[in-house]
């Protein structure tokens, strides 16, 4: 099975000269599903992970899953003003505008050993936001995991000294 098969193109969405990779169909299938989550839990190779943080909001999705495959915690970055506790932010650049992630400042413990998960590397802005947030409460990055990288917006460059996977390569 290809999983690749079930992320569909959106033409100028969420604004005009972006090509947005749908992976909706993909979880309406839960056999694509399942392969997803086995690919990116597999990239791991045995690694402890104490902490799986996901990326508002598509990180959500195979963030709570790979945390449960991984008998992890979970941890949720979300947009300004959605947690209700003490918090961290920091603001990033993306490929459409720019933006500002907040986690809960006793949501990872020094030394926690940390995966973090979103459905797409394209630029590398919100994730390298993410990775500030994570090492500033004293987190240890094992990897950072990826349903997709769109490989051409060159991503990856941002984080030479960290473990990049991704399932799919655009």
């Amino acid at each position: 099975m290809s999983i690749k098969n079930y992320i569909r193109d959106i033409q100028d969405f969420p604004k005009e000269g972006i090509l947005f990779k749908d992976i909706t169909p993909l979880l309406l299938d839960s056999k694509a599903t399942q392969e997803s989550l086995k690919i990116l839990s597999d990239s791991l190779q045995g690694q402890q992970i104490d902490k799986v943080v996901g990326t508002e909001s598509r990180g959500f999705l195979f963030g709570i899953l790979l945390a449960q495959e991984l008998k992890a915690g979970f941890v949720p970055v979300r947009k300004p003003n959605k947690l209700p506790f003490d918090t961290l932010s920091a603001s990033y650049a993306l490929e459409y505008g720019t933006d500002t992630l907040e986690i809960h400042k006793d949501a990872i413990q020094k030394g926690d050993r940390v995966l973090i998960h979103d459905d797409v590397l394209a630029t590398g802005g919100t994730a390298k936001a993410v990775c500030e947030l994570v090492e500033q409460l004293g987190g240890e990055i094992v990897q950072l995991n990826f349903l997709m990288e769109i490989s051409f917006l060159k991503g990856r460059a941002q984080f030479p000294d960290k473990k990049v996977f991704a399932a799919i390569t655009y």
